[in-house]
């Protein structure tokens, strides 16, 4: 029976280049598990396993090691930073104890950090704060201890002092124990001495051990009083009120050190065991009902207790295809049949592994608290729930965002085609973000994504790892569309050949919906006019054109319809008919409620030199962006605002040109706004000359 107590599930999260991944490196090489460190920029870090991700010196897929300090079980994911593959850092917070947020001494708060800061507060995740690289060029340990309080709001607890700074960098003061913790220039995390604090820091050491006490004891009524009278409260008292506070997302204790160099690393690894909580101290998940509304009971974390447990990430490799699966409660062994809630199914389990990145371990059985990945499960989708058999429960589902960008796909043979359809399919499974759906008009293929890179690298995934050659058309935007006015109209479906006929007249109104509601139906017929078992039925039809708009056949967005009055015939109504009448009434009456395209609009953060900013703002500019904020910093400066994705294909590269590739630039999708004329008029153009190109064909 293992001590859960001893089990601490944590995840690396940041910005691209601050340094995750090495931290994850450095982590492994301190706990034994790796002999030589691989390091990103040679491509051969061991978390970023896949070519793409060793050419591009970033992380894709986020990646599951465990690995043992002082005792401890560490299961470690490593996150991507960048913000098209996000949806893998949300569903590894969804199945994390605690996290470890990574910031660069120098860039300090960049975008995807404040996203993914954003996303751990949304899943409650307590978190270590690790500001890195301070042997940078323009570090400064106390301006991102700053940031992180303006531009994420969040209360970090400042542990530690850096000795030296930038290429003087060479160890940290611990505030709690006062003592100086020195790094050689040799590069081995083992080669330090702890020695007193060097005699122009006392001062320093002091005011910040003051804070960090009082930040402390301040989870502790008794405590607080006892420091107020003078007493100071003992090492263990203060660690368990850190503890307490970290929990309960009151403060993030902050650390600093270059993960490259290896200095700083040891502390940080006491805090994950002194600070973040195990398996059993955090929040058990919530239990849902299949339609996902919380039940109100929860999955307790305890080995003896039936399976709960969650599929957070499929991924295919050579040995076929891995379910990543962290348990909740209960036990999984070897040759157990077990339940997919989500499918009614059963599912036996034939071999389970403890995942070192890509090499495994086998294992005969795992417990609550463990994340392991089971090999060869059939029906198993992310976020499906895994459970006992007598005892069935749905864990809280996840939600992933819906894809912003579309590109046309075909394979250059014939061959290729069948070859496509399956490496597609074992895609799909793995990345939820990721869509496929093929055109009735052309029988493309469209891959929908989260971004160019996002698409760019499933091309290349296709081509390298399946090889499958691919033509790709030109990236496509994903429009809507939606109505301006309110129309009061009135449709019939009349049809008489022979035998019973077809009646349905429907009396309505159509008007604009409120944001992000999508369809909306509602009746006020009141006598029997429209008898109520056929309301669903022209509910249904109507929903059913919700997905080819009358301007250019994009889905419609927000748009209520409100049933009034109409007729029907004793014997030759029924919901077929109301059903077409609806449909009829929705191509009808949409052209006359101003039917009107929308655009994506997406967050645009472009981190710009200074000398750069007004080329910058005055290229977002002529690209339809709205400033909505600029932010000086110590390297640079950020410029947000909201831009039209149609807008931004291809932008890195002129972003690039204007900075002498110094800068650098993140988008998320914001929301949709009505497209302006000139624009409209040029994607209905487009749309009617590809019809017309298919119906040559």
């Amino acid at each position: 029976m293992t001590d859960l107590s001893k089990y601490r599930n944590i995840g690396i999260f940041a910005h691209v280049d601050a340094g995750k991944t090495t931290t994850t490196e450095r982590i492994l090489k301190l706990t034994g598990k790796i002999h030589k460190i691989g390091e990103v920029h040679d491509g051969e870090s061991t978390t970023d396993f896949m070519e793409q991700e060793a050419e591009r010196g970033i992380t894709i897929q986020s990646a599951a090691v465990s690995c043992f300090w002082n005792d401890h079980r560490f299961n470690v994911i490593d996150t991507p930073g960048h913000v098209d593959f996000t949806v893998e850092v949300y569903r590894s917070l969804k199945v994390l104890d605690g996290g470890i947020g990574v910031f660069c001494g120098s860039g300090g708060v960049e975008p995807q950090s404040e996203t993914n800061w954003r996303y751990a507060n949304e899943s409650e995740v307590s978190r270590i704060i690790f500001v890195n690289k301070l042997d940078r060029m323009g570090a400064d340990f106390l301006r991102v201890v700053k940031q992180t309080k303006d531009v994420l709001a969040a209360v970090p607890l400042v542990m530690v002092l850096p000795i030296g700074i930038e290429d003087e960098f060479k160890g940290v003061v611990d505030l709690l124990t006062r003592k100086a913790w020195i790094w050689d220039e040799s590069g081995q995390a083992e080669n330090y001495s702890i020695e007193d604090i060097p005699a122009d820091m006392v001062d320093l050491v002091e005011e910040y051990r003051e804070q960090l006490i009082e930040t402390a004891v301040e989870q502790d009524d008794d405590l607080m009083e006892a420091y107020m009278e003078g007493e100071e409260p003992s090492l263990e008292d203060i660690k368990r009120c850190i503890r307490k506070g970290t929990r309960d997302l009151a403060f993030f204790p902050t650390y600093c050190g270059s993960a490259f160099k290896n200095k700083g690393m040891q502390l940080l690894l006491d805090a994950v065991v002194d600070y973040l909580p195990s398996p059993t101290e955090v929040d058990p998940q919530d239990l849902t009902d299949e339609e996902g509304n919380p039940t109100g009971e929860h999955a307790i974390v305890d080995a003896d207790a039936p399976l709960k447990a969650l599929a957070f990430k499929i991924m295919d490799d050579r040995f076929g295809a891995l379910t990543f699966v962290r348990i909740y409660s209960g036990r999984i062994k070897k040759g157990d049949t077990i339940l997919n809630s989500a499918t009614g199914k059963t599912e036996r389990v034939g071999r389970m592994v403890e995942m070192q990145a890509d090499e495994r371990n086998e294992l005969e059985s795992a417990q609550a608290g463990d994340i392991i990945a089971i090999v060869g499960m059939k029906n198993v989708q992310t976020g499906h729930t895994l459970c006992d058999v007598k005892h069935p429960c749905t864990l809280e589902a996840m939600v992933f965002p819906e894809p912003v960008i579309s590109i046309a796909v075909a394979p250059k043979d014939k061959g290729g085609s069948e070859k496509m359809g399956i490496a597609i399919g074992k895609m799909i499974a793995e990345d939820p973000s990721f869509r496929v759906e093929t055109d009735e008009d052309s029988g493309e293929t469209i891959l929908k994504g989260m971004g160019e890179l996002h698409l760019d690298i499933k091309v290349d995934i296709l081509k390298r790892t399946y090889g499958v050659e691919l033509i790709v058309g030109e990236p496509q935007v994903a429009y809507r569309e939606t109505i301006t006015q309110p129309v009061e109209d009135s449709y019939t479906h009349k049809k008489q050949s022979g035998g019973s006929g077809q009646f349905g007249k429907i009396d309505y109104v159509i008007r604009p919906g409120e944001q992000n509601t999508g369809f909306t139906f509602k009746s006020s017929v009141v006598g029997g006019n429209v008898p109520k078992e056929f309301w669903p039925a022209v509910e249904k039809g109507f929903a059913s054109m919700m997905q080819t708009g009358t301007v250019a056949g994009f889905p419609v967005l927000d748009v209520e319809l409100e049933l009034t009055d109409g007729a029907f015939h004793a014997v030759d109504s029924s919901a077929i008919a109301f059903e077409i009448a609806a449909k009829g009434a929705f191509r009808q009456s949409m052209p006359k409620a101003g039917a009107q395209l929308l655009e994506p609009i997406m967050k645009v953060d472009v981190f710009s030199p200074e000398d750069n900013v007004g080329d910058v703002i005055g290229d977002l500019n002529r690209r339809r962006g709205m400033i909505s904020g600029q932010e000086a910093g110590v390297t640079g400066v950020r410029i947000k605002g909201d831009v039209p994705l149609s807008e931004m294909f291809g932008y890195i590269g002129s972003l690039r040109t204007m900075t002498s590739g110094r800068g650098q630039f993140s988008m998320e999708f914001s929301h949709y706004a009505p497209c302006p004329n000139s624009v409209s008029e040029k994607v209905i153009a487009q749309v009617k000359e590809r019809k017309a190109a298919e119906a040559k064909k």
